[in-house]
């Protein structure tokens, strides 16, 4: 492969994107690798001459002569593999890499006064490290993209495939351009005690309702608690009555019933508190192999345990944020990244949220390829109802805007409302009748 480089340098286009220098076994050819990276990316010939002529300049020479460049060149008579030698030279660094963390993880195991679960985070992290080698992918022009673009929008137009998971919630759907887009980072936030937690479910629940399979990661309740919210949601039942167990007649025919929707859902429920980011990477890999996962929530972002100690809480929010849209593209799946909002919120006269209240970093702002803020209207009705606006101020791929829904919650159910959305003060947007 060294060889073919410098043979005819124009093969670099073909390697540039898989390997580094350290993927090679041997020291010598790390060098002479590194060499030939360096004279291309500044536009200078590649040949056995130039080469040794940089080594030298370089202070990297030692072992290897013109003899020794000669005879790798000499060893190719062309380049139309090149790429697959560069995969291959990049497979085995992977495999040396693989064995040697194997080994590390193995002494990691066996390190005396060590509690279990800090060895468990030192040997998901030294695997993880192995990622940053994998193969990285070419620039594709557009006209190669062009069958795949006509392809789907056959098969749309045709109703054979969905745009999108369908929330159910009909204004959210039609800004989402169908509902929620695999590898799309989706960040729903408010302030405490607004109804977050039950709104994400409700959209795992309707999601899990369709076939599709869900998790949702709660870091603030216990999966009883989860788990009787689903029930109070699915079979209409009071939620003070399921706790309580004080349940009436008609209520435990109605459990009869949603205990047989359950049965046919794909819904996972974590309750692991203080998720790092590697616990999060590992939990959705697992998910996404065992079951194929559409959707995660991750309730919420701020409970989440640093993965390093001593850096700033800011610091800490980024690298999460960041950490999970990566993970979104990674796996193919929707991530749902709950967050709080800061104070800022109830000092202002309208009680509406915006983008800079999202809290401890403008990183989730940035990251999110939707966000979608919860407000109250006002007080909760003597049914236990609430009038929530939900207000869409950031859409990548789509429209914002702002409607109602209808939180029932006595049994934590979330629908759209047809009412007009009333802030306490000036609205930050008028209710858009036609969503």
């Amino acid at each position: 492969m060294l060889g073919a480089l410098m043979l005819d340098s124009a093969a670099w286009d073909s390697v540039g994107d898989i390997l580094i220098a350290q993927q090679f076994f041997a020291e010598v050819h790390r060098r002479i690798f590194t060499a030939i990276s360096s004279l291309v990316l500044t536009g200078k010939p590649v040949d056995i001459i130039t080469v040794h002529e940089h080594l030298e300049s370089s202070g990297q020479a030692e072992g290897i002569d013109l003899a020794i460049l000669n005879r790798i060149q000499q060893s190719v008579s062309s380049t139309h593999a090149v790429r697959r030698h560069a995969e291959i030279v990049a497979e085995r660094s992977l495999m040396r890499g693989l064995m040697a963390a194997a080994d590390d993880v193995r002494s990691i195991a066996v390190t005396p006064g060590v509690p279990v679960s800090e060895r468990l985070d030192k040997a998901q992290a030294r695997l993880q490290e192995l990622q940053v080698h994998r193969v990285r992918r070419m620039p594709v022009p557009i006209q190669d993209l062009t069958v795949t673009f006509l392809d789907r929008l056959t098969d749309l137009s045709e109703g054979k495939i969905e745009p999108g998971i369908p929330t159910h919630i009909p204004a959210l759907d039609k800004m989402l351009g169908g509902g929620l887009k695999p590898g799309a980072q989706v960040v729903l936030a408010a302030r405490p005690s607004v109804g977050k937690s039950s709104f994400a479910q409700q959209i795992c629940l309707n999601v899990a309702a369709d076939g599709q399979a869900c998790a949702f990661f709660s870091q603030e309740m216990q999966s009883l608690e989860v788990t009787q919210r689903a029930f109070a949601n699915l079979g209409r039942i009071g939620l003070d009555n399921i706790q309580s167990g004080s349940l009436a007649d008609h209520e435990w025919g109605r459990l009869t019933d949603a205990m047989e929707r359950v049965r046919k859902l794909s819904f996972h429920i974590d309750d692991q508190p203080a998720l790092t980011l590697m616990d999060i990477a590992a939990k959705a890999r697992m998910l996404k192999r065992q079951h194929d996962v559409k959707l995660i929530a991750i309730d919420y972002l701020q409970l989440c345990a640093a993965g390093k100690a001593g850096e700033s809480r800011h610091h800490q929010i980024e690298e999460l944020s960041r950490g999970t849209k990566v993970l979104a593209r990674q796996l193919d799946i929707t991530i749902l990244l709950l967050s709080q909002l800061n104070r800022e919120v109830e000092k202002r006269v309208s009680g509406r949220a915006v983008l800079s209240d999202l809290k401890e970093s403008g990183a989730i702002e940035e990251d999110a390829d939707v966000v979608i803020l919860l407000n109250k209207t006002g007080d909760a009705r003597q049914d236990g109802t609430k009038l929530i606006a939900c207000d869409v101020p950031k859409n990548r791929q789509g429209r914002t805007g702002e409607f109602a829904l209808h939180f029932d919650g006595p049994t934590q159910r979330w629908e759209q409302s047809s009412e007009t959305v009333v802030a306490k003060g000036p609205p930050a947007r008028k209710y858009t009748s036609d969503l």
